[in-house]
């Protein structure tokens, strides 16, 4: 099978055709945050259902991704790419017609699926697209794009809301993934990597061992802690996750090749990007709310008073993916996160059901400087040190990550919060959402504490030309016929020959 030969389009048309796909996804990981109050009051759902909305988007997006990845190593990224669009559009679909929670609950987890192609492909495809020069700045706007998706989802949903109804949501989608497939077409050409046999026993054992600990945690409060089904999943859950670990030591051809954590700036970005999620995205499930159902804001007017935090990253974001290769990515990133954290603090130390829409604007704004400050970085750190062939996984890993650091913090900091007698009125919220939001700001400061431990500048420049003079010297050693067999990969595989 062989590679779609590359087309020579304009750099600005590879990047919208490669993000305008992963934009969508992104938005609809926190987009039906705004309509939560609304969605409640339509299908009566409680807030442990609220959260498995948010949360079965969130895993099933976090189980697929590497699998996702995988495929697209064998039948072709741009391939298995179109089949996610459409999967996640005929799921937007099914949302949008859902009339029991149950069934929005399903549909979510079935867009979850198809989001899961996007991601790391979206970030595979636009490298192979564009040339050395100009990846920084590609990258820094790919940041951007996703930042803006993730922060523009409680406005978008809340103005959708409130000129038609929380279904218009989900069929904004159609529209846009209907668009973006002859987009990927024209601009972004096909590529492979080495065709190995799928993982199969790794994702069952990653998917049941990440779905038993969120399991476990939204149940805890309500079926108590130290009941057998909270302790059975959270233990069984952490037990299918040894035994993942250890099955992807010994098989030939894992889902998560473990060597990729041998490298420092891969690790530590990985960690840092788990936590981020963690804090952050827990924080924003809980904020949003607030201002709804404590304060009586309509769906638009709550996404419109968080434009200060959401407007931000699409700035700071394309400035920061460009200064990187001069301040390395540890400097943003660790600044970013104590932005972050410190806008949280001051979040929970302000909140009150009284609290003036200015007195939030300053850490609003905070937030929003400091995502900017982490989204293009911290891609960029994953990627630094990876060969080529690894690029697609590397991504994939930290894409999955980061999505069951979503799951996770909204699963624990609406545990915080439903421990400290949350409910969703606006005399039982605010007093149980503040030392939840505490715990949000913590978890990003633990995630500043650990990007301390990226390579600085010098190390990482350092650390890859080592990796280009072990390339080298691999090639210069090879015998006749590898050599050939590693040129016919590079022709195959043009993320490879673009590096």
């Amino acid at each position: 099978m062989a590679s779609t030969p590359a087309r020579r389009v304009p750099v600005w048309l590879a990047i919208i055709a490669a993000a305008l796909p992963m934009f969508m996804a992104t938005l609809d990981n926190l987009v039906v945050t705004g309509a939560l109050p609304v969605i409640n009051r339509d299908l009566s759902a409680s807030i442990e259902e609220l959260q498995w909305v948010v949360n079965a988007y969130s895993l099933s997006f976090a189980t697929f991704m590497l699998m996702a990845v995988a495929l697209g190593d064998r039948f072709g990224r741009r391939t298995v790419f179109l089949v996610g669009i459409t999967v996640f559009t005929a799921a937007s679909v099914l949302a949008a017609l859902s009339h029991e929670t149950w069934m929005l609950i399903a549909s979510r987890a079935l867009q979850g699926v198809g989001a899961a192609a996007l991601m790391p492909l979206s970030l595979t495809l636009l490298v192979g697209s564009v040339s050395t020069k100009l990846r920084p700045a590609a990258i820094g706007i790919w940041g951007g794009i996703a930042g803006l998706g993730v922060a523009l989802g409680p406005l978008i949903g809340g103005a959708v809301i409130e000129g038609w109804n929380w279904q218009a949501i989900f069929w904004l989608n159609v529209p846009v993934g209907i668009l973006s497939v002859p987009l990927v077409l024209l601009a972004l050409p096909n590529s492979f990597g080495a065709k190995l046999r799928a993982d199969i026993v790794g994702l069952i054992l990653a998917g049941l061992g990440v779905f038993g600990l969120v399991y476990g945690i939204v149940r805890g409060n309500d079926a108590g802690w130290s009941s057998a089904e909270v302790v059975g999943t959270l233990g069984g859950g952490a037990i299918l996750l040894v035994l993942f670990v250890l099955w992807e030591m010994r098989a030939a051809a894992p889902l998560l090749p473990l060597r990729l954590f041998r490298d420092r700036s891969f690790t530590v970005a990985n960690l840092v990007g788990l936590t981020f999620s963690f804090g952050i995205f827990g924080s924003i499930f809980i904020l949003i709310q607030f201002l709804q159902i404590v304060q009586g804001h309509t769906p638009l007017e709550a996404g419109l008073m968080t434009m200060p935090w959401t407007l931000a990253p699409m700035v700071v974001a394309p400035l920061t993916g460009m200064l990187s290769p001069r301040t390395g990515t540890r400097l943003p990133i660790v600044v970013g996160l104590a932005f972050l954290s410190v806008a949280m603090f001051s979040l929970a130390a302000t909140m009150s059901p009284t609290v003036a829409y200015g007195a939030l604007i300053p850490a609003f704004l905070l937030a929003g400087v400091g995502m900017g400050f982490v989204f293009a970085p911290s891609s960029t750190a994953v990627l630094a040190n990876m060969a080529p062939v690894d690029h697609a996984k590397a991504s994939g890993t930290n894409s999955t990550l980061r999505e069951i650091g979503v799951a996770l913090g909204i699963a624990v900091l609406t545990a915080v919060f439903t421990g400290a007698g949350g409910q969703l009125t606006p005399t039982g919220y605010v007093d149980a959402a503040i030392p939840a939001i505490t715990v949000g700001a913590g978890v990003l400061a633990i995630a500043a504490v650990i990007a301390l431990a990226l390579p600085s500048k010098r190390n990482a420049m350092a650390a890859a030309a080592s990796l280009a003079a072990a390339a080298l010297g691999a090639r210069s050693g090879a015998q006749p016929e590898e050599s050939a067999d590693a040129d016919a990969r590079e022709t195959r595989d043009p993320v490879h020959s673009a590096l």
